[in-house]
């Protein structure tokens, strides 16, 4: 596997930012852990020379990132059925299932989509960060479904993880709402980050104690005390349309994790209870690394969307 050399110039000072920080902002698949061993080790270097993890990036700065030769992964590949929807040498587009899992971790070391790309990739896999993987370079939530694009090689994956991070490629989700949503199209636009007593969820905070989050929305359909929306993210925040629309006052149906009060609510009111979170990427463009087009892809409604939209229709 070849271990490519990254170079850029720095185009605005980053007063206040650290190198490690500015690059993991960058690229976002790589943690800031691996950028601050490359920068140790001397793998990432400022104006040809090494530099420290603090060091404020300054406009006209030359850096120079050697990405290493990755070692084998721990993960097993594992025979699971993919839906692609596109595929070439470069990359490879899917249609996520809800209920997997991306990457194996505490309790899900097995039947993740890794396991299922280890195995369908044989040998193609993104080194980046030092561990030879399937380039997952975003991702979705074990119960989101919908388009999800992985990287088949260390170039590829670079230059889709700076159009992340670039913030060019175009997301668009469909979401059931709970409740009927006045406005036909609205703009959230409000700081998130990690909640101050549960850990494991986020929240909006306000401005300046949290990390830019924009989501754009349009209604679709009214529904029997729900609505369809389609809602395009601007920034890929944890759980972001799942924590704006519950700042709304209207959490996505399913989801116990921001909106459990209202979810009971729900069920009482229809008599309907949703199988997951009502989630589903429906749209993702960007442009394609090898031949510079756009490119665009659309992974159609899964069957527990549809019925959860034919049932609250009839009731409506």
């Amino acid at each position: 596997m070849s271990s490519p050399t990254e170079q850029f110039t720095v185009e605005h000072s980053q007063p206040g930012v650290r190198l490690d920080t500015f690059l993991r902002g960058k690229f976002p698949a790589v943690s800031r852990g691996t950028m601050q061993r490359l920068i140790d080790s001397g793998d990432i270097r400022v104006n040809g020379q090494p530099a420290k993890a603090t060091h404020a990036p300054r406009a006209g700065e030359a850096i120079t990132i050697h990405w290493p030769e990755a070692r084998p992964s721990e993960t097993l590949p594992e025979e699971i059925p993919l839906e692609i929807l596109f595929e070439d040498k470069s990359l490879l587009v899917l249609n996520k299932p809800p209920g997997i899992v991306v990457h194996p971790a505490a309790g899900h070391e097995g039947g993740t989509l890794v396991n299922a790309l280890l195995h369908h990739c044989q040998g193609s896999l993104s080194g980046i960060g030092g561990v030879a993987r399937p380039g997952i370079v975003h991702r979705l939530d074990k119960e989101t479904s919908g388009c999800l694009v992985v990287a088949k090689n260390d170039e590829t994956h670079l230059a889709l993880s700076q159009q992340f991070a670039g913030r060019t490629v175009k997301k668009f989700y469909d979401a059931l709402l709970i409740g009927v949503l006045a406005q036909d199209s609205g703009e959230i636009i409000a700081d998130i980050a990690r909640h101050p007593i549960h850990r494991k969820r986020m929240a909006v905070h306000p401005d300046g104690e949290g990390r830019a989050a924009h989501t754009s929305y349009r209604v679709l359909e009214r529904l029997a005390h729900a609505t369809h929306v389609e809602a395009e993210i601007h920034t890929g925040r944890t759980h972001q349309i799942r924590v704006h629309f519950q700042h709304l006052g209207h959490p996505v149906l399913g989801d116990e994790t921001y909106g459990v009060n209202q979810n009971k609510k729900f069920t009482k009111l229809t008599g309907y209870t949703a199988p997951r979170v009502l989630l589903h990427a429906h749209k993702l463009s960007f442009i394609h690394p090898r031949t510079n087009k756009t490119v665009n892809f659309e992974a159609p409604l899964p069957k527990d969307f549809k019925a959860a939209l034919k049932l609250l229709r009839a009731k409506k």
